[in-house]
């Protein structure tokens, strides 16, 4: 969809006769290893050195919006366009650069320009917001959304975001909300360089538009450029509104992307600032939980509930705190506590699956108070049928009561629900095993191993090799 460059894969031998060709393969190398300001300096000196190669200028191009190099973007794209291969993406950046000025005439010819490739269903929102910055009605652009879903969509939510705006609002930012918008939709997905060009005009027509460097950041970290998302980040303002977003999205980047220790060092030193407040130490407890340190999290989860309990009673909503502490109380061995402020979490929400299961398929593991658990599984089931952990709790509580006929077909349902899930598969397994189906028990739980932990794998392989002591077979 944005490239037409087809069988164009390698650049031009004029490369290597201008001496461009060493630069080229710096760039590919930074590129291939997510250093963007690099491979973008290193781009530019190979296109400087075969300034007509579009093979050269699509990566430059590419890398130029990465790294936030508007000059080189520029450069690339006239390139492109004079080989007549330009992206439909090259208009964005024309039309951010207009809009940032409040140049309506400029802005509605790179409209034009846009609305002439795949990009068309943003053409009526961005049109409606240069008629309202000429004081026009935004309502005839709107209409020409016809019949296309997304352009409709779009249609509607500029509608409600032109009756909800100031009177004047400057074009720049009401382009970069709609780029920005379009940007965080895609990002969702699988990564996109398209996402990334919206994300990068929509930081170039408001630059003070926090949420899209936000949205920038994401699209850059989903294609691994985690180093550059950092850099993005950096920029938004920290007495901006959006800075504490930022804050979490730089602590969500820097986990998915295995850096824990840096992630961990920014949390810790957030929440153990004289002027922090419980979102700080929430995001640190989250931190904590998911790295292994159950204790520490729970400590900073009481503190998150100290602070619930000490606002107005209209703002407490300390259930899911409650569940969290007691998780997290459980996971540090201390089930007598946690037991404490799981059942506060199900008294607070008594028709929330989420905090009935864990209560009820904890108290299960623990041992404690089989048939009141079962009835707590039983009431998350009836809430939430279609949830495979809620099911998968239900069946091993009956399992572990001595019931694995009225056990088996709800394991089951949960296993074909989420094959891939160790703890479902390992349950199946028993379940299969005290009935005597032992083909069937050590295939289960084969399945379970391939996608367990290192702990899971150890204590299921020794199953797979001796089967269940007879203790362990209800």
């Amino acid at each position: 969809m944005l490239l037409a460059i087809g069988l164009l894969t390698a650049p031009t031998a004029a490369l290597a006769d201008t001496g461009g060709l060493s630069a080229y393969l710096k760039a590919r190398a930074a590129d291939a290893d997510g250093r963007v300001m690099i491979a973008a300096d290193q781009y530019a000196r190979a296109l400087a050195a075969a300034p007509d190669d579009p093979v050269v200028a699509i990566r430059a191009y590419r890398e130029g919006i990465e790294a936030g190099d508007m000059p080189l973007v520029a450069r690339a794209a006239g390139v492109l366009a004079k080989a007549g291969v330009a992206p439909a993406d090259a208009a964005l950046f024309p039309l951010a650069a207009a809009a940032r000025k409040g140049d309506t005439r400029a802005t509605r010819t790179a409209i034009a320009t846009l609305g002439k490739g795949p990009l068309v269903v943003l053409a009526p929102s961005l049109n409606a917001w240069v008629a309202r910055a000429e004081h026009r009605d935004p309502g005839a652009a709107l209409a020409t959304a016809g019949e296309d879903p997304v352009a409709r969509r779009f249609a509607a939510e500029t509608r409600k975001r032109i009756a909800a705006a100031p009177a004047r609002q400057p074009l720049g930012l009401a382009v970069a909300q709609t780029l920005a918008g379009l940007a965080g939709d895609l990002v969702a997905g699988a990564p996109s360089p398209l996402a990334i060009a919206l994300a990068q005009a929509a930081v170039e027509a408001d630059p003070d538009y926090a949420p899209a460097r936000i949205v920038l950041a994401d699209a850059l970290a989903h294609s691994d450029r985690v180093d550059r998302a950092m850099a993005v980040l950096d920029r938004v303002d920290g007495t901006s509104p959006s800075a504490e977003t930022a804050i979490a999205k730089r602590l969500e980047i820097l986990s998915v992307a295995g850096r824990d220790e840096a992630a961990l060092a920014i949390a810790r030193t957030r929440a153990e600032r004289q002027e922090a407040v419980a979102g700080d130490w929430q995001r640190y407890a989250d931190l904590l939980l998911t790295t292994g340190d159950a204790a520490a999290a729970a400590q900073w989860y009481g503190r998150v509930l100290a602070a619930d309990r000490s606002a107005p009673a209209a703002a407490r909503g300390s259930w899911g705190a409650w569940l969290q502490y007691g998780g997290a109380l459980d996971q540090a061995g201390r089930w007598p506590e946690a037991r404490v402020a799981l059942r506060k979490a199900v008294a607070l929400a008594p028709t929330q699956p989420l905090a009935l299961n864990y209560l009820g398929f904890a108290q299960v593991e623990h041992g404690d108070d089989i048939a009141g658990s079962i009835r707590l599984l039983e009431r998350a089931s009836r809430l939430d049928p279609a949830n495979p952990s809620v099911t998968d709790s239900l069946g091993w509580a009956y399992h572990r009561a001595g019931d694995t006929r009225r056990a088996l077909p709800l394991l089951e349902r949960a296993a074909q629900a989420e094959p891939t899930n160790a703890e479902i598969g390992d349950h199946l397994g028993d379940a299969y095993w005290s009935m005597g189906r032992r083909y069937e028990a050590r295939y289960a739980w084969q399945a379970a191993i391939v996608t367990g932990d290192a702990e899971e794998r150890a204590r299921i392989a020794a199953k797979i090799d001796t089967g269940l002591p007879i203790a362990a077979r209800r």
